[in-house]
């Protein structure tokens, strides 16, 4: 595709949540989370049966990361090995411990992005400059998401199960309407201030593919249009979580641009994203009782001017 647009005239028309909370506020539309709503998402507990959604960090078979990124690298800096050398710490009564340490791109596991994350027209979430995040981002990190959490009604969107696929192919898109579809085969609507939580399965395509997973690199995922922006507006979605590594597909297929919706969403609206979430337990759990809503609890590490952070958010039906 030859013509195109720059974001500023794709996303011209769409709405802005900027001022909405105020002129300092660097959380966005996790203001929806309130009390009522992390009440109303404990009322959805059942059974008490927890589902973490993290993917392990160093499994034998790789970590998805973004291209460009690296996967996480551990190293064991003691062991019982240590000990073998005479210069080996010394403690009264003998302890010895293991140690280790982690190199990785805070967005290279299961994750959060910063509201001041990605942006365009030098303006991120709610208006601040952009030169706010030379060195480090002074506003919009994230941090304040950090120190607030994430927890509210959550629901699974099982979109691989809707289209009778084991996963969703390369560059698959779906819509707003597609998810209210998928809701109500599943047997529920979707709610003013859910977290959405989409399923894929498309990563296990990476495990079973290996280095050729990045060839034409091109995820399934939601693609933009007015309509969806104005349905997470009116829906006062606080949340996007998706088991793909940039929760919206890679290059929209009409206009030609790279993630849109980073922009729409987040940087526009303030909508959280969460990506490369393992939701295959919790799949298969919702599939078997019927059961597609739970509380979702979810706390990135606490890391100063962080463009995101890790995390293992949890599902408790």
């Amino acid at each position: 595709m030859t013509d195109v647009p720059a974001m500023t005239d794709l996303l011209r028309d769409t709405p802005s949540n900027w001022g909405r909370w105020g002129d300092d506020d660097e959380v966005g539309a996790l203001n929806h989370l309130t009390a009522a709503e992390v009440l109303r998402g404990a009322s959805h507990i059942r059974s008490g049966t927890v589902f973490t959604l993290q993917r392990l960090i160093g499994h034998p078979e790789g970590d998805p990361v973004w291209p460009g990124r690296t996967p996480a690298k551990r190293t064991m800096i003691l062991d019982e090995s240590t000990w073998d050398s005479d210069t080996a710490p010394s403690f009264p009564g003998g302890l010895h411990y293991a140690d280790d340490k982690i190199d990785a791109f805070l967005q290279g596991s299961t994750q959060y992005d910063a509201l001041g994350h990605v942006w365009y027209d030098g303006k991120i979430w709610n208006g601040y400059d952009a030169r706010t995040t030379v060195g480090g981002l002074g506003k919009a990190s994230v941090q304040p998401i950090a120190e607030r959490g994430i927890v509210g009604r959550g629901v699974l969107l099982d979109m691989a199960r809707f289209r009778g696929k084991e996963n969703l192919d390369k560059a698959e898109t779906f819509t707003h309407a597609d998810l209210e579809e998928c809701a109500a085969k599943q047997g529920h609507t979707i709610e003013p201030h859910d977290i959405l939580l989409v399923r894929t399965n498309f990563l296990r395509l990476f495990y079973e593919q290996g280095p050729a997973f990045y060839d034409d690199f091109c995820e399934p995922g939601l693609t933009y249009s007015p309509e969806l922006v104005q349905w997470f507006q009116d829906k006062e979605i606080p949340n996007l979580v998706t088991d793909t590594i940039a929760n919206e597909v890679t290059i929209d297929p009409v206009s030609g641009v790279a993630l849109p919706l980073h922009c729409a969403l987040m940087r526009d609206l303030g909508v959280a994203l969460t990506e490369i979430c393992d939701l295959e337990k919790l799949a298969a759990s919702c599939a078997e009782d019927r059961q597609y809503s739970f509380l979702y609890v979810a706390a990135p590490l606490k890391v100063a001017r962080a463009t995101g952070s890790p995390v293992n958010p949890v599902a408790i039906k």
